[in-house]
């Protein structure tokens, strides 16, 4: 079984800039890590391939010092690693950056399974999982929490639901992106990161993935950030003191009123 992980870099969230002259995130200076969500769909892939055979590739698009963060998936148990990086890529949006990410897999030549974190921390969108796997015309379950059985075409999965889950099955290939909850991720191993150390990794640009330039990066972002401020507070706050009883009636004086 061929297993594609995708992974994003992300400034660490206790460190978060905002750039004010182009309205992004600025990691000048600012710690990156792997996406939380992220580390959990890498977990997932490496028991999946210690309990049922095959091959672990994590890919990332970023700028060079993405690096690290393959390095790191592959002392965690990856087997292969794979960078797509271009001054192109840049100022993508969710929209470019699933066509980037399935021009890149068609590349290496597909999965039969593909895992996600639920979301990025920086961007919060959720939107990168499905969008990739509709890009690529192969069906997706998101907010996977447990992954209940395996065959050589199947899975069956339960997805998080608000009222509980439900029991999806589902043919390969296919995509999935997890929550927290499907596993503990495993700290890198001394043996991992001595491989990770002397590992080659296979970096791609725009031409290598016969990308169309007009897709790519801020040319190919429908979704652009005007502008980005701190909300003001606005209103007068009013304290409610006394009993139980006597809060809720005041409560409900004030909500009369403004109704």
């Amino acid at each position: 079984m061929k297993i594609l992980v995708c992974i994003k870099q992300v400034p660490d969230a206790k460190d978060v800039r905002l750039d004010p002259k182009t309205n992004t995130l600025s990691r000048e200076g600012v710690q990156s890590i792997i996406n939380p969500y992220d580390r959990h769909a890498l977990e997932e892939a490496v028991r999946l391939k210690e309990k049922h055979g095959g091959t672990v590739i994590v890919l990332t698009m970023g700028p060079p010092q993405a690096q690290e963060i393959l390095r790191e998936s592959v002392s965690c148990g990856a087997d292969e690693a794979v960078l797509v990086s271009d001054r192109a890529f840049a100022g993508a949006d969710t929209l470019a950056t699933t066509y980037t990410l399935s021009q890149a897999i068609k590349k290496i030549g597909g999965a039969d399974l593909i895992l996600c974190g639920k979301q990025a921390i920086d961007g919060d969108t959720a939107q990168v999982g499905p969008g990739l796997a509709v890009r690529m015309d192969i069906p997706y379950v998101t907010c996977v929490r447990k992954i209940v059985e395996v065959s050589d075409k199947t899975f069956v999965v339960e997805r998080l639901m608000d009222d509980g889950y439900d029991e999806v099955e589902v043919e390969l290939p296919a995509l999935f992106t997890v929550v927290k909850e499907i596993n503990e991720p495993r700290l890198p191993s001394l043996k991992g990161k001595m491989k990770a150390k002397k590992l080659a990794i296979t970096t791609l640009t725009a031409a290598d993935i016969d990308a169309d330039t007009a897709q790519l990066g801020l040319k190919g972002s429908p979704t652009w950030v005007v502008r980005v401020f701190a909300p003001q507070l606005k209103g007068e706050r009013t304290m409610i003191e006394g009993t139980v009883q006597a809060q809720v009636d005041q409560l409900a004086e004030k909500l009369m009123e403004w109704c």
